[in-house]
């Protein structure tokens, strides 16, 4: 069975380089280390491409998506591509960015609620479930009285970009972790590291 990995963020160059961006940021480093070509999928409104995620003769085979619809209507895309590839919902992992985790840090889990992020309840109701795997990116909360979804949808500062680099390849490295070991291996990898805490 495939595996469906679904990077939340919003559509469009405005939004491109958003905090609420790190999950297509995280799908285009998988992408480009897999030789993958994100293209519009004919059925779902989403980029998508089929890569294989490990070392030859050991690969599994994986959707890589971007939804298409903004951030609030993920769910839908995400449907519709589970449903064209036959993916369960044991076999999806959504990377979305996560205000309640400090900058730099990583956490893996699967289920749980929404925490109040839109991409994820929008796949929880388009799903009837949450039981899927996550990679949580942190970007941490804004400081002094900025509101947090305004926070969201500005760009990182150009001073952190060495940081937003090293962040979307940890990420990425904690997507192939958990296509290859599994949760437990991921989670003891990402979850303990000091930068979580």
């Amino acid at each position: 069975m495939a595996w469906l990995i679904a990077g939340l963020g919003n559509p469009g160059p405005q939004y491109a380089l958003t905090r609420h961006n790190v999950g297509f940021m995280v799908v285009e480093e998988l992408a480009r280390r897999c030789a993958g070509r994100l293209a519009r999928h004919k059925r779902a409104q989403a980029l998508a491409c089929e890569v294989r995620i490990g070392a030859p003769g050991a690969a599994a085979q994986a959707v890589l998506a971007e939804p298409l619809s903004f951030m609030n209507a993920s769910g839908g895309p995400v449907k519709a591509l589970m449903q064209f590839y036959r993916v369960d919902e044991s076999q999806l992992i959504v990377v979305h960015d996560e205000l309640d985790i400090p900058f730099e840090a990583i956490r893996v889990k699967r289920g749980g609620g929404d925490g109040g992020h839109n991409g994820c309840k929008s796949i929880r109701q388009a799903l009837g479930s949450g039981e899927f795997l996550r990679v949580r990116v942190g970007i941490g909360r804004p400081t002094g009285q900025q509101d947090p979804a305004d926070f969201v949808l500005r760009p990182f500062p150009a001073s952190q970009g060495a940081e937003v680099a090293l962040l979307v390849a940890r990420a990425a490295d904690a997507v192939q972790s958990l296509v290859l070991q599994g949760l437990a291996a991921t989670q003891n990898a990402f979850n303990s590291d000091a930068r979580s805490q």
